[in-house]
């Protein structure tokens, strides 16, 4: 994986990032983060009791027009950090009680990554590695950092293409990322807990549901439960807090209603669909986006 002509991600740049040249999505040389600290509020076998220790990235190789991460996914918040303090990082989060060093938003760094796990591990890092990721990668990067994901965190937005690049600005959504979720899944297998339910390796798969795209919820879960069955978790969320100002889409402009929701929920059962997450009320809100204050960077 190489940054002097950058091929990480689908838009493919070739940005000579190793000349600190930044890419599309934002990246330089190095690991830019804006926060690394224990965070709650993941699904319940990657946060437990004791929290999951994230680390949030700058940058994203996305444009959703809806994003709730903004202030780092544009890159505005964060700081530049070597390899070296990015290993510091983990050691550090491990030794706060983290029940995993969770990537987030992490493939545009990869690079990076796999050199500050390596740093890491040779200084006693044991936790399990979660790449929690938009889901728009390429088969061959999910591939090529196999050895450094334990579980994978990855979002499924879009079964329809042309809502997926109007919304995120990601051409062939769908086939994109079913291929990358056929690599995650074929490098983890079933998943594995252990014996306080926390999850050490597997896959979970994220659909953020959208106001007014009801079928194309209905489209995603039909696809994920008839590919994999109960292979994978499926999170149905319904936390999408209307911060898109986008007069395009004006059905954004509202949160989702309880009554798409509890008809999601039903269609997931009626599937069969049997490893899942669903959320209750009080998901949604600007308070449960973290403070991007470079906490423990």
């Amino acid at each position: 994986m190489e940054l002097s002509e950058c091929r990480l991600c689908p838009r493919k740049c070739l940005a000579r990032r190793s000349e600190n040249k930044a890419g599309f999505c934002g990246g330089k040389s190095l690991a830019k983060v804006a926060r690394a600290a224990l965070h709650f509020w993941e699904e319940p076998c990657i946060s437990g009791e004791s929290g999951s220790g994230t680390v949030f990235f700058s940058g994203c190789t996305m444009r959703c027009v809806f994003c709730q991460n903004r202030e780092i996914s544009r890159g505005e918040a964060g700081k530049e950090i070597t390899n070296e303090r990015l290993s510091e990082i983990f050691l550090e989060l491990q030794a706060k009680g983290a029940n995993n060093i969770n990537l987030v938003t992490p493939m545009h760094y990869a690079p990076q990554i796999m050199k500050a796990l390596d740093l890491a591990r040779a200084g006693g890092l044991s936790l399990p590695i979660v790449w929690n990721t938009g889901g728009w990668e390429l088969s061959e990067s999910v591939a090529a950092v196999r050895d450094y994901a334990d579980i994978w965190l990855t979002d499924f937005k879009y079964f329809d293409d042309s809502l997926a690049k109007a919304l995120s600005g990601a051409a062939k959504y769908f086939e994109i990322a079913s291929a990358a979720l056929a690599q995650m899944v074929a490098q983890t297998g079933e998943a594995v807990f252990d014996d306080d339910g926390i999850m050490r390796r597997g896959v979970i798969v994220r659909h953020l549901m959208l106001p007014g795209h009801l079928e194309d919820t209905k489209n995603v879960l039909r696809y994920l439960y008839e590919t994999y069955g109960n292979k994978i978790w499926i999170s149905i969320m319904n936390q999408y807090t209307p911060l898109c100002s986008d007069e395009r889409f004006p059905e954004l402009s509202r949160t989702v209603s309880d009554e798409e929701y509890e008809s999601a929920i039903d269609f997931a059962l009626s599937l069969g669909i049997e490893n899942a997450f669903v959320q209750e009320g009080g998901t949604v809100g600007e308070s449960f986006i973290p403070p991007f204050d470079l906490e423990g960077v």
